[in-house]
């Protein structure tokens, strides 16, 4: 039954790849996950470009897992020399656009749902989300149906680890801040220079250090990454305005990080978003656990994906090579597929079977 899945899943991720599905373009990617889920027998929902179903048997009374990945792409870099959308295999390698990020990884999702969906008295219920926009953050995506799906006890995202386990994933934060002086002419000793101001707030971005220290990232990374103020050379700056690029470990949340920042500056800062939260799953997780015991590492991932999203325990896992992501002429080796479903079907094994 595995090898049938195997190949029609190699089938659907070369068909993938032939639709151009950009993110917040991914209608006709939706369309194709959704007839292709249906001929098998399986009820599908749908929201803009997501598409989400349950196994056959699904039953209130038990929790659920998730099953996440995405089906948009980046924009073809200007360094491609052979045809992105072309899905063609050459050796051992399949060429194409969206091919290792993260088709590879949706489409042995998609295969483990099947696998798994018509088997009875499972421990848990499993929901599979093909979900849009994550390669651009957006809102149209996982966070746009996560209310839809019910509640979720944990889940595996799909991007490209080689097989291995991120526990923990990075959060995000961009500080726009303002320092606030007061305009005057250089040649006097007038005005309040908010350049100045803004140096010793900058001086605590760069020095200051979180008590808390992440098992697995250490310290909490503060960066300010731009600055701007003046209008000429001889006006006293009224304002001073920089942004600081913060990634948050998984000893912290967003505003836990925002309320310590606030506490020490004395200029005003606004995040452009706090949606990108660090995550994590305990190592000892029954499905980290079982990852291990195939011979799977275990690490904290530097990176942002629909992971962070997510208020439940997740692991992001699956086929491909992160390296391998948005690069010019992408691809993911044939073997990759088989060995991505072979590996989340053993994985989930111990979890979910009775």
């Amino acid at each position: 039954m595995i090898e049938n899945i195997q190949k029609e899943c190699l089938d659907l991720l070369r068909q993938l790849i032939r639709i151009q599905s950009f993110s917040k373009e991914e209608d006709k990617t939706a369309n194709l996950i959704a007839h292709f889920l249906k001929e098998r027998g399986v009820k599908t929902h749908r929201k803009m470009n997501n598409v989400w179903a349950y196994n056959k048997h699904f039953d209130a009374s038990k929790p659920t897992l998730l099953l996440n990945s995405h089906h948009d792409t980046v924009k073809p870099n200007s360094g491609y020399t052979r045809d992105p959308y072309d899905a063609a295999i050459e050796g051992d390698k399949l060429f194409g656009l969206g091919s290792n990020d993260a088709g590879g990884c949706l489409v042995s999702l998609i295969g483990t749902f099947l696998y798994y969906f018509e088997q009875e008295n499972l421990k848990y219920n499993i929901c599979l989300a093909a979900t849009a926009e994550e390669e651009i953050s957006g809102n149209n995506g996982l966070e746009l149906v996560l209310p839809d799906l019910g509640e979720l006890e944990f889940g595996i995202v799909g991007e490209p680890t080689e097989m291995n386990l991120a526990i923990a994933e990075r959060g995000l934060l961009v500080l726009d801040c303002v320092s606030h002086g007061k305009a005057g002419h250089a040649a006097r000793e007038e005005g309040e220079n908010a350049i100045y101001k803004a140096l010793a707030d900058i001086e605590w971005f760069r020095n200051y250090q979180f008590p808390k220290v992440s098992e697995v990232f250490g310290p909490l990374k503060m960066t300010v990454t731009i600055i701007n103020a003046g209008s000429q050379h001889n006006v006293v700056p009224a304002n001073c305005t920089f942004t600081v690029d913060v990634r948050v470990t998984d000893a912290y949340t967003n505003e836990e990080v925002l309320e310590i920042i606030r506490a020490n500056v004395s200029c005003d800062v606004t995040p452009r978003s706090i949606r990108l939260k660090p995550s994590s799953i305990d190592k000892n997780h029954p499905v980290v656990q079982a990852g291990v015991s195939l011979g799977r590492t275990t690490y904290g991932s530097p990176t942002t994906s629909d992971q962070a999203l997510l208020d439940i325990p997740s692991v992001k896992c699956g086929p491909g090579f992160s390296g391998r992501s948005h690069m010019a002429d992408e691809f993911l080796y044939v073997k990759e597929v088989a060995d991505g479903i072979e590996g989340y079907v053993n994985m989930l094994k111990p979890v979910i079977q009775g």
